[in-house]
């Protein structure tokens, strides 16, 4: 059986996964939160990133994403992204998780959209069709930047009120 804090950062992860099917300003998702999360949170690595991963998988059958041109490079700044979650294991400072936040979601706009100038065809294999991509993905990266930073302290903060109210979420027991 899992323990109490393991069940309580899934929850916090399947219903920020959730929460992606509620209507929302284009780009205000939990993604990014949710990899970053799972990664700073969930001591098993293998959980770390699966977890968000068959989140997110799910989340886009759900809702149509499945068959993407540049899924791969979605897919894979998440697994980046968690990565970068498991370098806040072990800390609760919100200037470190705040940082990490912004340099995730620069990586995720980076990453996706390099990967709709290259594979979406709708912009020309130039230097001048990928500076397009990005500056017509920018007004997008505003509400990026508000979801993640929404998301984020709404996952971090739920697990630290949970680790604040029940004493068994605070320390995760080697069995």
């Amino acid at each position: 059986m899992k323990q109490p804090r393991t069940l309580a950062v899934i929850g916090i992860i399947l219903a920020a996964a959730a929460s992606r099917l509620i209507a929302h300003l284009p780009n205000m998702t939990p993604i990014t939160a949710l990899a970053l999360f799972g990664g700073a949170r969930l001591s098993d690595k293998r959980l770390a990133f699966l977890i968000p991963l068959l989140s997110l998988i799910l989340g886009d059958l759900f809702i149509g994403q499945v068959g993407v041109s540049h899924v791969v490079f979605v897919y894979g700044s998440f697994v980046a992204i968690t990565a970068i979650g498991l370098s806040l294991q072990g800390t609760s400072g919100p200037l470190k998780i705040a940082n990490a936040m912004i340099f995730s979601s620069l990586l995720f706009f980076i990453v996706t959209n390099f990967g709709v100038w290259l594979s979406a065809g709708l912009y020309p294999h130039t230097l001048g069709g990928l500076y397009a991509c990005y500056a017509m993905a920018i007004p997008f990266f505003r509400n990026t930047l508000v979801g993640d930073a929404v998301f984020v302290a709404l996952m971090f903060g739920s697990l630290a009120m949970a680790e604040s109210l029940v004493p068994q979420v605070r320390q995760e027991v080697s069995a």
